[in-house]
């Protein structure tokens, strides 16, 4: 876990040391009120503990750290953002908790001092060439999907449109349920940021539910880069059961493939053999998309055609030089 006052030793450092596989950042806005920086801080907390159960890197930003700075967060942000463009992480995760604002033109996410846009963010992100999942836990936080999509990243925010302006309690179920095996629907011993995302949705519907209140937030996930987004109730367990009319890839695929808390058992795919997973994945996601246009021969061949060179990836991985286990990546 990494402090906010560790945060300029980590920007030199990393022009020095090999970057890290794997970086959480964690932003906690401006709470505006003590109940709700209470609220911030608890969910902050519990993504870095679930961040210290692999070798993530964790950088947290806000309250309560760094409260005798002049220095803005946004400007915080911006530097920590720039010291990872030269040597990037393989995996980058940004967790923004708490408020946000939405006047019909400009999306912000609430921090203490200037706020940030998302067209600022996606200014900033530009130049990171790795793989990057953008989690907006804020209020009016969906005009950021839009705006932050694209190839190679997953974006996900707590509302389905820049009109849902009220508290978003949708940060703090997904806080809980990223590093929880509960949520593991398809039983490999981990939960993938799809599995947490799908499982916090429900658990937001149900908070509304109980309460006799209608919903005033719905969440959002993109991974196809269309900026569209997909609400969870798209869903049946992890599969999407309603298809885009443009028959693009379906969002879910490559946010499957985000683990921030791997299974004790599990191995670590080196860099070129995640890539041939994804890659994998996602053509068998967008065979089963086409699956009733084609005659059931024909979509046996092609699901032969992915399936076996995925399965020697993973006999690639198992090997003892091919991949590595969480137990020895900790040694």
């Amino acid at each position: 876990m990494i402090w906010i006052a560790a945060c300029l030793s980590l920007i030199s450092g990393l022009e020095t040391e090999p970057p890290p596989s794997t970086v959480l950042i964690v932003v906690v806005g401006e709470p505006g009120e003590e109940k709700y920086e209470k609220m911030f801080v608890e969910w902050a907390r519990r993504w870095r503990d679930a961040a210290e159960k692999s070798e993530t890197h964790t950088i947290s930003i806000g309250p309560p750290e760094s409260k005798s700075t002049d220095r803005e967060d946004r400007d915080l942000l911006y530097e920590t953002l720039a010291s990872l463009e030269n040597d990037p992480p393989e995996t980058l995760w940004l967790v923004l908790i708490g408020h946000g604002t939405f006047d019909g033109k400009k999306a912000k996410f609430n921090l203490r001092g200037s706020d940030i846009t998302a067209t600022e963010l996606a200014e900033r992100l530009q130049k990171l060439s790795c793989r990057t999942a953008i989690i907006n836990c804020a209020s009016a936080s969906a005009p950021f999907v839009n705006r932050l999509s694209g190839q190679n990243r997953v974006v996900v925010s707590a509302t389905k449109s820049g009109s849902q302006y009220n508290f978003a309690r949708f940060g703090n179920f997904l806080s809980q349920m990223i590093g929880d095996v509960s949520a593991d629907l398809d039983k490999d011993g981990q939960t993938s940021l799809l599995e947490a995302w799908l499982a916090s949705a429900k658990q937001t519907q149900e908070y509304y539910d109980s309460e006799s209140q209608l919903a005033t937030e719905h969440s959002l996930l993109d991974d196809n880069g269309d900026g569209k987004g997909t609400p969870a109730d798209f869903f049946r367990g992890m599969h999407i059961i309603k298809k885009s009319q443009d028959e693009t890839l379906p969002d879910g695929t490559f946010a499957n493939q985000f683990i921030l808390v791997p299974g004790e058992d599990q191995f670590v795919l080196p860099d070129e053999l995640r890539h041939q997973r994804d890659q994998l994945e996602r053509q068998l996601a967008q065979l089963r998309q086409h699956k009733n246009k084609l005659p059931e021969s024909e979509y046996l061949r092609q699901l032969e055609i992915i399936l076996v060179p995925l399965a020697k990836v993973y006999q690639e991985a198992e090997k003892p030089d091919g991949g590595r286990t969480q137990t020895e990546n900790k040694k």
